[in-house]
């Protein structure tokens, strides 16, 4: 039986069949970023492709290693993307069994302008956690396909939440890493993020016909047109609400974020403020609002009158 929203609590480090020829094993590193852990999953029968090994941990390594019947190895590590939850397993995965990394490219690829420009004048930000050692075999890219006997998997750029997002299509399922979840909107956090990026990212996803989403992190996502409609509206709403706030003055993303999140506790007030310094960088630059050059978390931001 998939489980769906809290209810979903599966057991860490043992394989569990959610239709034929994909299974997930849950990772041993539960917080309030993670929810349970991530969800690395196992894709084909023979030749296996592992997507988003996940982070340092034997224990994860050996619960992968497990999982292989006689008959079976890996032969593709893909990585959708290069937060430290997702991808420093895979070089010692690589290692194990010979396979090659595959991923769009190292922390900081794909980046935007806007993104691009924000590192140039100084700004490091980020605040999940980079994997800055990530290192594909074989770099990806939108279009691309990936064969082997069994399976097929085309890969599509994703950006947003990281520049470097990839989401992964076999047949009518999306692997979507952390841009798409059940259990929460995804976070934005520059420069790693970008919310123009992550916005035209869900509606690329919308012209696609999808069953089911398989996350990083949380439940499948059951019906994908929906969760792609109400991300999209979620953030529009965020937006508005920033907009009216600073109808009452200039204030912070930090500021911003007491107001309009509530958040009830120091790492969601955080990750909060983060979510706002990235729409506000998104409105900076289509010219609703302003704050002095560059931009910075601690700035204060006001309306374009």
């Amino acid at each position: 039986m998939i489980q769906s929203g809290k209810d979903f609590n599966p057991p860490i480090g043992k394989p569990e069949l959610l239709e034929p020829g994909v299974r997930r094993i849950l990772a041993p590193n539960p917080s309030i970023m993670t929810f349970r852990g991530t969800n690395t999953y196992l894709l084909g029968t023979h030749d296996i492709a592992v997507i988003d090994p996940g982070p340092e941990s034997q224990e994860h390594l050996y619960a992968i290693l497990r999982a292989l019947e006689p008959y079976q190895k890996i032969t593709h590590i893909l990585v959708t993307h290069s937060h430290i939850d997702h991808s420093p397993l895979a070089m010692e995965l690589s290692q194990a069994t010979g396979a090659k990394i595959y991923g769009f490219g190292p922390t900081g690829s794909g980046q935007s302008k806007v993104m691009r420009e924000l590192v140039a004048s100084g700004y490091e930000g980020g605040g999940e956690g980079s994997d800055i050692h990530f290192q594909p075999n074989i770099c990806l890219k939108d279009g691309d396909c990936i064969q082997k006997i069994g399976w097929s998997i085309s890969v599509l750029h994703t950006p947003g939440h990281f520049s470097n997002h990839l989401t992964f299509r076999w047949n009518d399922i999306g692997f979507t890493g952390d841009h798409i979840m059940e259990w929460a909107s995804s976070m934005v956090s520059p420069p790693d993020g970008d919310l123009a990026d992550f916005m035209a990212s869900c509606r690329k996803l919308q012209d696609r016909n999808w069953r089911v989403f398989y996350p990083g992190h949380g439940a499948p996502v059951q019906n994908p047109r929906d969760r792609l409609k109400w991300l999209i509206s979620h953030r529009l709403g965020r937006e508005a609400n920033i907009l009216q706030a600073l109808k009452k003055g200039q204030m912070s993303p930090q500021q911003l974020a007491r107001k309009i999140y509530e958040p009830n506790s120091k790492v969601l007030l955080d990750a909060a403020a983060r979510n706002v310094f990235a729409h506000l960088i998104d409105l900076r630059n289509r010219n609703y609002v302003s704050c002095d050059s560059p931009p910075r978390f601690q700035k204060l931001f006001k309306l374009i009158q």
